[in-house]
């Protein structure tokens, strides 16, 4: 019996280890990932232009786009057509609905980019990339990723309510509860030791026990 040669199953990229490096072709000319270092960027991918999930998701991008940018945050869609498509697509979203994409669009024709990220998953597409979102920090590290199906566009309060937990996390050394937006009470990290929880009994948190402590950032 001949044996059976292994494939090695493609890389998928993982939370807090460096986003994988690129450089493609855009609608605004070459890019490299790190061409946004020093910013916080998201990296999105859609199934196709001209289709109709993908048109309201971009128009929707587009309407955020300024309170991304006063976040520190840049925007980079990708799919798996042309160039000229791309152009093409993002003209007629503008003609149609006076609505301009002001963000750059990967055209990843050899599929690079949706290889390197897992936007490429066979269960829900063997041609298009699947809707997916990564956030990537200002050193390069891939802070957070969700998966969409074909059928189901994206809740653009969601992605700000994200990044805004992120940098909260990052700026104040705490972690954020379920449901938490701007201006809600945070969680401060759980005690490591009998001593720490001593202390923390008597720190005037919001206790609901030991572990777990509420606190206003105001």
């Amino acid at each position: 019996m001949s044996e059976m040669s292994v494939q090695t199953p493609a890389p998928f990229p993982r939370l807090n280890e460096p986003a994988p490096e690129f450089e493609a072709v855009t609608t605004h000319g070459v890019v490299r990932l790190s061409d946004f270092r020093d910013s916080w960027l998201i990296l999105f991918s859609h199934p196709a232009d001209f289709t109709p999930v993908c048109t309201t998701e971009f128009i929707a991008f587009a309407e955020i786009y300024p309170e991304l940018q006063k976040r520190g945050v840049e925007l980079l869609g990708l799919s798996i057509d042309s160039v000229y498509s791309h152009i093409a697509w993002l003209r007629n979203i503008e003609e149609k609905t006076g609505v301009k994409i002001p963000f750059p669009v990967i055209a990843d024709l050899n599929k690079e980019v949706a290889t390197k990220y897992g936007m490429i998953q066979p269960g829900a597409s063997k041609t298009e990339a699947v809707r997916a979102v990564f956030i990537i920090d200002p050193k390069g590290i891939l802070r957070a990723m969700i998966y969409y199906p074909l059928t189901t566009g994206r809740n653009m309060a969601e992605i700000l309510r994200l990044i805004d937990a992120l940098q909260t996390s990052d700026r104040h050394g705490v972690a954020t509860p379920a449901n938490w937006k701007p201006g809600d009470k945070v969680i401060v990290p759980a005690p490591q030791t009998m001593e720490m929880v001593e202390e923390r009994m008597k720190a005037g948190f919001e206790m609901v026990d030991w572990y777990l402590a509420k606190k206003s950032l105001e």
